[in-house]
């Protein structure tokens, strides 16, 4: 099983998020932060849809195979978005005086394609899951 090196992931991840945030912007979103960190963990993109706070959770995945990327965010990785977006809230408390919700954009490559092969599929999931 060849395993891809950590650098080649994050260099992957950090295209798919940039191509996320744009795809994103299209779509009328704007954007507030990208990669916001904090120690409960990192969300990948902030974003504003009209007056509603967008905590999105981009995934790619460079084959179907194993669930595909949408099935990727499991319950654990919910919990860390749901804290780390909670930390957020406490810590910019301007931002916490409208709704908010958890999106998940999916990439993965167009069928019938390889993983360099033009477009990916984006699946965008809307209100994918709720905080506690």
């Amino acid at each position: 099983m060849d395993v891809l090196p950590r650098s080649w992931r994050r260099q992957r991840g950090d295209q798919a998020e940039q191509a996320a945030s744009q795809w994103l912007q299209q779509q009328g979103l704007q954007l507030i932060e990208r990669n916001w960190r904090c120690r409960l963990g990192e969300i990948d993109l902030i974003m504003r849809d009209d007056q509603i706070l967008v905590f999105v959770e981009v995934r790619y995945r460079g084959q179907r195979s194993h669930g595909g990327a949408a099935a990727s965010v499991d319950t654990h990785k919910q919990r860390r978005l749901i804290a780390a977006a909670r930390y957020y809230l406490g810590r910019y408390p301007y931002q916490a005086q409208g709704p908010c919700r958890f999106d998940v954009l999916a990439m993965e490559p167009g069928r019938g394609r390889n993983d360099d092969d033009g477009e990916p599929d984006v699946q965008w999931i809307q209100n994918a899951f709720y905080g506690e």
